[in-house]
């Protein structure tokens, strides 16, 4: 039964759901006509809200990219792809490899998200190139599953974001002013009600994968010939140039230089520094050392750079309808100075009790999500919102906090945004993997749903 069910979501996902980028266009389409009623505004003010917003994603949009490019280049070098072969030997069963992507991806995020797009969905790729009979499509969505553990680990935006110290007198961040003193991450990150969802996800998620394993007939494999690396044969290098290009010591200098600052700098950040940039920092420089030579990492990044064209185009206009989302006219101006991420929020913000906030607290923070699947941006313009409103009913802001962040990572699971980086690695796409993570947002949706009854009820806490 289950596994018709599953067969069911993903046939349905396949016939139904649109290429990424047209997602993101009928996306803002939506945005649009919800936002000109809600709102009050306008449709050339709505629409300048949108061009507005439309490169401020452009820094995170190259950082997204250089994850993809730099991750991949560092596991195709020699002594990881040995290293993952070895990993990938080790499951003996379909089910067995589902279990071990999906666990390898779950910790990895939870450790930090970046590293954990990027792990999970290359182990995945070099299990299937063994030629096990697994499903490559529920390979790639078992990765992706793993992304659930992001915000409740050690790189959630959220929980980060309200940690970090704050003048006197001064609110925390995106608080709304509702917030006068740092939450340490022993009220978010290691609390009971948190630590109850890792858990709790940790043994859910690769069992519920596992079990979606098509049956034999119903299959789809990749050839391996299709994932193998091309072989390059190298030439013994005659000119200056080449003799450069190909010179190991260029390699090593510029590789130590690199990680001397990286201990420096997590000598002084700690965990704490581990963000993106530090991410892509350590895969460039190990990259650059596992390589060799130069002129092999180039090739490398040639290699991987052909699939960031999803993330290159995408973002711009998920950076627009975030926009569109934030976007206020000020009474002073004539206009109603909500904007429809309010609207949303203060929806449900005006029918909930203390009982009931954290649910319908998670319900509007998963809403807008689909919207602004960015969860630094999305709490830029949602926590000023939820923070004091969860205030005024006597909830904790560490609750409250924490409610946004599982939602955001909830709404990850049916957003193709975060999947670029793993479907470009893998050569597939969103609706390939899709169908498979609509079960995993319903399973999960069991655990997270429960537990946000519970918090309400004053339990777990």
């Amino acid at each position: 039964m289950f596994k018709k069910f599953t067969h069911g979501c993903v046939v349905l996902v396949q016939k139904l759901m649109p290429d990424p980028f047209l997602f993101c266009i009928i996306l803002t389409f939506v945005a649009i006509v919800l936002a000109i009623p809600l709102t009050g505004q306008g449709f050339p003010t709505i629409i300048r809200h949108w061009g507005n917003g439309f490169w401020g994603l452009l820094p995170f949009s190259m950082q997204m990219a250089l994850v993809l490019v730099l991750g991949n280049a560092m596991a195709t070098s020699p002594p990881i792809s040995r290293f993952l072969k070895f990993l990938a030997s080790i499951p003996k069963t379909p089910a067995g490899a589902i279990v071990a992507v999906t666990v390898v991806g779950y910790i990895a995020s939870w450790i930090n998200w970046g590293f954990g797009l990027v792990v999970g969905a290359l182990y995945a790729r070099e299990i299937a190139k063994t030629g096990k009979r697994v499903d490559y499509r529920l390979l790639i969505a078992a990765a992706y599953s793993g992304f659930l553990s992001w915000h409740g680990g050690f790189s959630g935006s959220v929980p980060l974001q309200i940690a970090m110290p704050v003048a006197a007198g001064a609110a925390v961040a995106n608080t709304g002013g509702a917030v006068m003193q740092p939450i340490p991450i022993t009220h978010t990150i290691f609390a009971p009600f948190n630590l109850v969802i890792i858990f709790a996800l940790f043994i859910l998620i690769p069992f519920v994968n596992a079990k979606m394993h098509p049956k034999d007939e119903d299959v789809v494999l990749i050839s391996p010939e299709l994932l193998k690396e091309d072989e390059v044969v190298e030439k013994k290098p005659v000119t200056p140039a080449e003799k450069l290009e190909n010179s190991r010591i260029v390699s090593i200098i510029t590789g130590i230089v690199g990680l001397i600052f990286l201990i420096l700098y997590f000598q002084k950040t700690g965990i704490r520094g581990l963000d993106l940039n530090a991410v892509n920092l350590v895969f460039l420089m190990v990259g650059i050392l596992l390589h060799g030579t130069p002129i092999r990492y180039v090739r490398a990044i040639n290699k991987g750079i052909k699939g960031a064209g999803g993330i290159l185009v995408q973002f711009p206009f998920y950076a627009g309808i975030a926009g569109i989302m934030a976007g206020a006219t000020a009474v002073a101006a004539g206009g109603t100075g909500l904007s429809l991420a309010t609207v949303i929020s203060n929806a449900f913000a005006n029918i909930a009790t203390p009982a009931s906030w954290p649910l319908l607290s998670f319900i509007s923070c998963w809403i807008v999500n689909f919207f602004i699947p960015s969860g630094g941006g999305q709490w830029a313009v949602q926590g000023p919102i939820i923070m004091p409103a969860g205030a005024v009913l006597g909830v904790p802001p560490a609750v409250t906090a924490m409610t946004y962040a599982w939602a955001d990572s909830w709404g990850n699971m049916i957003t193709p945004f975060w999947a670029l980086p793993a479907l470009g690695i893998a050569g597939l796409g969103a609706r390939d993997i899709m169908g498979y993570c609509v079960v995993v947002l319903l399973a999960s949706g069991v655990v997270l749903w429960t537990v946000m009854i519970l918090i309400g009820q004053g339990l777990l806490l």
